[in-house]
């Protein structure tokens, strides 16, 4: 293949690399209001007055709100296909605040200096009450985070604002209680992740405007444009008719901007003014009142017989939806769907989950959602009973993991495996990481040694049943193509593989075809970029739409031409039937003049499964017997994403999603005072791993062919996120002698743990 496969440089490369004005901020208009938020400073309180005379009156200032000035309709602001799971459990501003950070006033004016003056004239009394803030206690506790009476669930998930229960369900298959007992090897353990921040570069923005037909113009750094679309009309209870959104390029968003966090309090101002406004969120904003990873508790019961192969699973998950529902039934799901099944001959399971209501700011989306944290607990557990039963943990795996055509326990988007290489990547791991010499660890002499962990993971690809993908695909009077998406690129280089697919399918060059992002008013639907599905969904839906086009094409030839379009072939350049032929430009410059046929195509599609991409992930990590420092020095990753379209970008995901997994797994942690502030709310104190931390990472693919995707391809987006916690923590198991169960692993945590193991012996 000439495009599809190959390593092709990103469309938008030059534009970034150069500093074009693509970003939001970068295209504000100049006389924009300025937004801000004033943020509570209590947990749980209730405004009991509050007073904005002094700040209105502020020079410069153009409107001050309250609770009293905007509607009182409910509404999430999870960006997921309607109807939402996520409960309807928020106000654009309430008298009821439920974190630290949450909204109390929206200040506008001509200049941030104006702004932040008004701010801090807007005096408020508050009745401050107990806030809930163990996740342990939080469910059926008689403080109740929601104890409003318009709280609606629109769908069925087990949620209950009397029980502070955002989402709960018991799935079982068989009888893991029986199983486990006949089981010669169990293990009990209870794993604990903690909230991470995603730290894209280009925190939440977004600027708002009035146009000439009285419309709300929305320009967002957001995944979800057309979700946008609805949040915002539900918010301010307008027509969706009455909202466009505008997606330029994004400066990263890893899940964050799944949620749509800001773009409430700029499309308020402008619909009530009338004045452009825009609001840009400091990294101290994105930080303490955004949407991070949900906070997981997850206890494993884990049995498996006297050759190693795994019977019964039997996983509960305890998670913090924090002080509102987005992304909360929905990630909680993927926890246990994609554990358990990287363990095909399990004859029971059962997965149970709670996601509780606290008084910290709302989680969200994070690149993973959800199989992150299942897979760290179920992968552990695991590793210890392969431990317990005296057996390599690479063994275990080699007997249990997932194989083309065998079952996928409890992943319901697929009861089989239609394509599947992770055989071939466990054994290509194996090699590159010399894994037989260097397990379980080597003394590397002057108190330091190192160990290797292994782990799977798997993942899906788009949401079965529910994600749609849209292209719209035109011939131009030049024989040049425009290819309109939906989809949202946010540097993941989204637009370049579909414009390569397209070129693929088109016998064309990339360079004739002009790619254009998302406009609500003149895009084709699309769900936006999560859940795994651009290049799945949106790929399919690109190669439809070329298909179609490919077809109109040869037939306008054909009628130009004087015979049948079954008699003409189409080589990207002229349609020809024997000795006669007719360029692309002629039939292109026909199809804009005295012609009934629409050179034209949008297409969408959505798939009934989801077929699940795979990997591997080996780690090789650094201790300090005496400090408990810990150092990933080499990770090795081998991939089955099916086809890789764009390998180049394929390996800059996977290095990308490692290092994300290494932090996760090493250093990050939002901390919570006893109070319910965030402790780590910058930079300074929120470490998240550099270049120098995170060692070697070396990635291969080894390609299965997916016959429902794009060219053979699966998605690669959050799979690689998924490995390194497990691998990491039994590296540093291996090494030292010490299991970490609560995640970060700790310098701190190391040491203790091998103090105590030597006091032990």
């Amino acid at each position: 293949m000439k495009y599809v496969n190959q390593p092709i440089r990103k469309t938008d490369a030059k534009a970034l690399v150069t500093g074009k004005p693509v970003y939001t901020d970068d295209l504000a208009p100049k006389d924009c209001l300025i937004v801000k938020v004033l943020r509570s400073p209590h947990a749980n309180a209730w405004i009991e007055d509050i007073k904005t005379g002094t700040a209105s009156q502020t020079s410069g200032i153009v409107c001050v709100l309250t609770y009293k000035d905007v509607p009182k309709k409910q509404f999430t602001l999870a960006g997921q296909t309607y109807p939402e799971l996520s409960p309807y459990d928020r106000l654009i501003l309430d008298r009821h605040v439920r974190f630290v950070g949450d909204a109390v006033a929206i200040v506008a004016g001509e200049t941030e200096e104006a702004v932040d003056k008004a701010l801090k004239r807007i005096k408020v009394n508050y009745r401050v009450e107990a806030p809930v803030l163990d996740i342990h206690k939080a469910k059926d506790n008689p403080i109740l985070v929601h104890p409003e009476d318009d709280w609606e669930a629109k769908v069925p998930v087990g949620a209950d604002n009397r029980r502070n229960l955002c989402a709960s369900r018991v799935e079982e298959e068989g009888d893991v209680d029986e199983v486990l007992a006949s089981c010669k090897y169990t293990v009990e353990q209870t794993y604990r992740t903690r909230p991470n921040q995603q730290t894209m570069m280009e925190t939440f923005r977004t600027y708002c405007s009035i146009d000439h037909f009285g419309r709300l113009n929305v320009v967002s750094s957001t995944q979800i444009p057309f979700h946008v679309r609805r949040i915002i009309g539900n918010a301010l209870d307008i027509p969706a008719s009455k909202v466009r959104v505008i997606k330029p390029r994004i400066g990263g968003g890893f899940g964050a901007k799944q949620t749509a966090v800001c773009e409430i309090y700029p499309a308020i101002v402008t619909w009530m003014t009338g004045r452009p406004s825009k609001i840009v969120y400091s990294r101290y904003e994105s930080m303490i009142c955004s949407s991070p990873r949900h906070e997981m508790e997850i206890r494993v019961r884990a049995g498996a017989d006297e050759d190693g192969i795994v019977k019964a699973l039997d996983v509960y998950t305890l998670s913090n939806g924090g002080a509102y529902g987005e992304h909360s039934p929905t990630t909680v799901g993927l926890s246990g769907h994609k554990s358990i099944a990287l363990y095909r001959h399990t004859k029971a399971y059962r997965f149970a989950y709670d996601v509780v209501y606290t008084n910290v700011q709302a989680a969200g989306a994070y690149r993973g959602y959800g199989a992150t944290q299942g897979i760290y607990a179920v992968e552990s557990a695991v590793n210890e009973l392969a431990h317990k039963m005296g057996m390599d943990p690479v063994k275990i795996r080699e007997l249990n993991m997932p194989m083309e055509g065998e079952p996928l326990p409890a992943y319901g988007d697929c009861p089989t495996a239609p394509s599947c290489s992770m055989d071939r990547c466990l054994a290509r791991a194996k090699e590159m990481m010399d894994w037989d010499a260097k397990y379980p660890f080597r003394d590397m002499g002057n108190g330091k040694v190192r160990g290797v962990g292994v782990a799977m993971g798997m993942q899906g690809s788009s949401i079965a049943g529910v994600d749609v993908g849209g292209a719209d695909l035109k011939l131009n009077e030049d024989g040049s193509y425009t290819l309109g998406l939906g989809c949202t690129d946010m540097g993941t280089g989204c637009d370049t593989i579909l414009v390569q697919m397209a070129a693929e399918c088109l016998d064309t060059t990339m360079e004739n075809i002009v790619v254009f992002g998302v406009d609500t008013d003149i895009s084709p639907y699309d769900s936006g970029s999560y859940a795994s599905a651009t290049t799945y969904t949106t790929g399919n839906a690109v190669m439809q739409a070329c298909d179609e086009l490919r077809l109109r094409i040869c037939a306008l030839g054909a009628e130009m031409l004087g015979v049948s379009p079954e008699d003409v072939e189409f080589d990207g350049t002229v349609v020809s039937c024997k000795e006669k032929q007719v360029t692309l430009k002629e039939i292109a410059v026909k199809g804009t003049c005295g012609n009934c046929q629409e050179l034209q195509v949008t297409r969408t599609y959505s798939s009934m499964i989801s077929p699940p991409p795979f990997m591997v992930g080996m780690a090789e990590v650094e201790i300090d017997k005496e400090t408990g420092s810990t150092q990933v020095v080499d990770y090795v990753a081998v991939v089955d994403c099916g086809t890789p379209i764009n390998p180049n970008l394929a390996r800059v995901q996977t290095e990308g999603g490692i290092a994300q997994g290494i932090g996760m797994a090493l250093y990050e942690d939002v901390q919570y005072s006893e109070k319910g502030a965030v402790r780590n709310n910058s930079f300074m104190q929120y470490k998240i791993p550099s270049r120098q931390d995170i060692g070697d990472i070396r990635v291969e693919f080894q390609c299965s062919y997916e016959k429902s995707g794009p060219f053979g391809a699966k998605s690669i987006g959050e799979l690689v996120i998924d490995t390194p916690c497990p691998a990491i923590a039994d590296a540093v198991y291996n090494a030292a002698g010490v299991r970490v169960r609560e995640l970060p692993i700790t310098p701190e945590k190391v040491a203790m743990g091998i103090l105590e193991r030597e006091l032990e012996n």
